[in-house]
This record gives C-alpha cells, structure tokens and sequence, in this order.
C-alpha cells in the first residue's frame, strides 16, 4: 500500500510486483487495501509533517476531466507547499466561498495572517461573507491582497 501511494504505479503494477516476490494478491485487494487503511495512514503522519506558513496565495485554473471543464481551485504557503485544493464546475462567489471554508477549517494547517489571490471578482464578496458569518472568528482575520 505503501508503493501505491508513494510513487506513481497503479493497482495491477503492484500485483505484479508483489507476484515477484512470492505473494499472490489481487489487484482489486489492493485496492481495498487502500480505502480502507489510506486515512488511518494520514491520520498518524499527519503531525510530523512540515507546517505551512502563515501568507497563503489562492488562485484557479480550468482543467479537462472527462471531457468536460472544471475550475481547480488551489491555495499554496509562501514555500510553495500546497495548503488546499478543491475542483468546481463554476467560477464564482459560491464556489469560492465553498473553497474557502473548506481551506480555512483544516485544522492541519496554521491560520493564514494574509490571503493574495488575483483579480478574481469571486473572492473578496466570498471572504465578506465567511467574516459575516464568524467562520474566521477563532482565526486570525486573515487580510485579503488583489495582486496585479
């Protein structure tokens, strides 16, 4: 499970290696094997991780998925190392609203002092909004910066 979830192979690549090494497992197993012990497996790595620091960029592209377009929204530190990302089927203030709830209430990362985010008219009525409701009430009022 561990190869799986390291490097890139899929299901079959590790059948067969483990077949190499005398154990007969099917693909479907390991599969299995993920879902089931993959969240456990965060859960206990989870605190020796590097942490995050405290100014956040936010921004959004578009990629394909079966055809069809969606927005990836994604939140990265100032290390470069990724704090959050979430897919959506628009580009709005919902969506965006939606992101950063969901960024702001993982409780594996620090609380952000400063958000930069582009020029996106989605992001700073979705941010009045999560003021307004008290979700960053026990952060620290993270500052909002439109970069050019």
């Amino acid at each position: 499970m561990r190869w799986y979830l390291r490097y890139s192979l899929s299901y079959r690549d590790l059948e067969e290696l483990m077949r190499e090494r005398g154990l007969s497992v099917d693909h479907t197993t390991i599969f299995r094997w993920v879902q089931r012990f993959s969240p456990e497996l965060e859960k206990r790595c989870r605190p020796y991780l590097r942490s995050t620091s405290d100014s956040y960029r936010v921004d959004e592209t578009y990629v394909k998925i079966k055809g069809k377009w969606y927005y990836l929204f994604r939140a990265v530190d100032s290390k470069g190392q990724t704090v959050d990302f979430m897919l959506s089927a628009k580009r709005d203030a919902r969506a965006a609203k939606r992101f950063f709830r969901k960024m702001l209430k993982a409780p594996k990362h620090q609380s952000p002092r400063v958000i930069n985010v582009d020029q996106s008219n989605a992001y700073p009525p979705a941010v009045e909004e999560l003021k307004k409701e008290g979700v960053t009430r026990d952060l620290t009022t993270p500052t909002v910066q439109i970069s050019q």
